[in-house]
């Protein structure tokens, strides 16, 4: 195990159960050995706002806040949360985000454009970003709400942790009747 405290971000919008990924992550590292200290900093959740968890682990972690450039993976459930929070990943960082758009309430209004070629526009400043379409992956598996599973799949070729102690965590953090559907979609993120 390492001694060095890493530090992840997850980061999307209200309702797309960023909640529930960090929970299973914080799960799954606990079981590993760490300590871990997970942060949730919900926003305007209930509105498709902005929700961004911290979690942190190593050997000892004595807070869970991460501030700006500590990020050692930003994973996103939204293509302009990505870059939205761009600002806290480490140098050598790495983004797993979720192509998926969902307009925020400015563009709905028409105040503001979507802004285009984000995943594009990130590499262009260096950032190393594993970009895939999870609501797709999640819908293949039997349900869109499993597009956070389907990350944390993608989120697994990052880890050195047994494909093993990432299904008991999921296990254990799930619903029985939507097991099967998680566990598909754990498997079509990691083999993406």
């Amino acid at each position: 195990m390492s001694k060095e405290t890493k530090n992840i971000m997850i980061v999307g919008v209200g309702g797309q159960g960023s909640l529930l990924a960090s929970k299973i992550l914080g799960s799954l590292l606990l079981s590993e050995g760490y300590d871990v200290k997970v942060s949730e900093v919900h926003g305007m959740s209930q509105r498709g706002g902005s929700v961004v968890t911290y979690v942190r682990y190593g050997e000892h972690v004595y807070s869970p806040i991460i501030d700006e450039g500590e990020a050692d993976c930003i994973v996103s459930f939204e293509l302009m949360e990505a870059a939205r929070w761009l600002k806290y990943l480490k140098k050598d960082g790495q983004i797993v985000t979720n192509t998926q758009q969902i307009d925020p309430m400015s563009v709905v209004l028409g105040a503001e454009e979507y802004p285009e070629n984000l995943v594009e526009k990130m590499k262009e400043q260096g950032v190393k970003v594993d970009a895939l379409d999870c609501l797709s992956l999640a819908e293949k598996a039997g349900n869109i709400k499993a597009v956070n599973v389907v990350l944390l799949g993608r989120l697994s070729h990052y880890f050195d942790l047994p494909e093993e102690s990432w299904i008991k965590a999921l296990e254990s953090n799930v619903p029985a009747k939507l097991l099967d559907i998680n566990k598909k979609a754990f498997q079509y993120g990691k083999e993406a």
